[in-house]
């Protein structure tokens, strides 16, 4: 406390007490792989990059474009402002460091990529980075070519896939002299048509692992070689991470990030029908079609599996977000006096940033209540909990859904008859 000697007015500030919780980032991307150069660049290093010429001037300025780069000028064309390139150079695994252990001390990263590495060893290191880091969501590209789409409903094994030099620079390969028809590359042909991951056995798996913290994409879309200006077929991820961070921008990270034009997709390997999509959707494989004309993203699925709570892409990032937010918000916390004070003040601070989510239209209620609860206080906070220096507050959130699923019912009814009277 002050002392007060000398006779006078003294002015102090005094702290309102409120420390308002700042959401974190959710557009920022990783992408892992491979550059194909005598020399090359910034190998095991994480780098930031902030346009796409600034990525060029740094790692690729001469074509054919690999995997890497395709990924990350898909990125910052549709919308994409910053990301992290991890050239793992020759010989370099994904697994451990210089791997994705290298971006484990990065917090600003939301969405990881390892475009053109569709083998199960590949999978399982992204998933699994982004399951210990809890901050992340994995964006992940289906093989380009597979037997029969049977197979992107069972997980990839070691037998099934190839190794993970899928990622290396013939993952683009050239499009040009094909038939025109786009998407006539059928995924029963066997053709090169995107990523050159190798044969796969008929009746195996190759889709990703079960994961509430992934998503993939199917199938390979066609683009310009940005260096060279051939056309190609590339894996969607980089693409598809760039949506991502166009959709956060502009409409919050609880929008699902589908129903969105691919912006430089010319054309697909595979062109999707309903029914097919439908087998994939169940599996948790979101689909890219060619619709009215336009090539979209037609999914939001996470790995999860049908059945859980996480299913939905946009509920499994509104999470995270909203957890790390209050993580970094709530520092100031450590080591205050755990009293009554302290709990009142988390409750204040948290349902302060839960309630902005609600009125942007993150949460679903009509009412704050009904929206979400902060819970921090006796019953929360036994003795023995205070005595091992323990807070706990308990945090429930219901997120809004998708609308994946549109259904009209439609009848005839004679006019003027009852029941045909619209509601107000």
């Amino acid at each position: 406390m002050p002392q007060y000697l000398t006779p006078g007015v003294y002015v102090e500030e005094i702290l309102a007490g409120t420390k308002p919780i700042e959401g974190v980032g959710t557009n920022v991307a990783a992408f892992v792989g491979l550059i194909d150069s005598p020399e090359p660049p910034l190998v095991g290093i994480p780098t930031a990059v902030n346009n796409w010429t600034q990525y060029t001037n740094l790692f690729q300025n001469e074509g054919p474009s690999s995997p890497l780069t395709l990924a990350v000028h898909g990125f910052f064309l549709n919308g994409g402002q910053r990301c992290y390139v991890l050239n793992l150079g020759k010989g370099g695994t994904l697994a451990g460091k210089p791997g994705l252990g290298s971006l484990e001390h990065i917090d600003e990263i939301a969405i990881v990529g390892a475009p053109g590495f569709t083998d199960a060893a590949s999978y399982d290191a992204v998933l699994s980075h982004c399951e210990l880091m809890k901050d992340r969501v994995a964006v992940l590209d289906a093989p380009p070519t597979v037997d029969d789409l049977n197979e992107l409903t069972k997980p990839a094994t070691a037998s099934s896939s190839t190794s993970s030099s899928a990622g290396g620079s013939s993952a683009a390969t050239s499009a040009e002299g094909d038939d025109g028809s786009g998407g006539a590359a059928a995924a029963s042909s066997g053709s090169s048509s995107g990523s050159s991951s190798g044969s796969r056995r008929s009746g195996g798996g190759a889709a990703p692992r079960q994961s509430d913290w992934g998503a993939v994409y199917f199938p390979s879309i066609r683009i310009v070689d940005p260096l060279t200006g051939r056309l190609v077929d590339a894996p969607p991820s980089g693409h598809v991470a760039g949506v991502w961070a166009r959709t956060d921008g502009s409409r919050g990270v609880h929008k699902a990030p589908a129903n969105e034009t691919v912006r430089g997709a010319l054309d697909l390997t595979y062109a999707l029908t309903p029914s097919e999509q439908g087998l994939l959707n169940s599996a948790g494989v979101n689909a890219i079609r060619s619709i009215n004309g336009s090539i979209k993203v037609w999914g939001a699925r996470t790995l999860a599996g049908s059945a859980s709570e996480w299913r939905y892409l946009p509920v499994r990032r509104l999470f995270a977000f909203a957890e790390e937010s209050i993580q970094q918000g709530t520092g100031w916390v450590v080591f205050e006096p755990n009293d009554r004070t302290l709990w009142n003040a988390i409750r204040r601070d948290i349902r302060a940033f839960l309630r902005r989510l609600w009125r942007d239209g993150a949460l679903f209620g009509a009412t704050e209540r009904e929206a979400f609860f902060v819970k921090c206080d006796e019953e929360t906070n036994p003795q023995e909990d205070i005595d091992a220096g323990i807070v706990t507050a308990l945090i429930g959130m219901a997120p809004v859904k998708p609308a994946e699923f549109i259904v009209f019912k439609v009848s005839q009814y004679a006019a003027g008859g009852a029941g045909g009277e619209e509601s107000q």
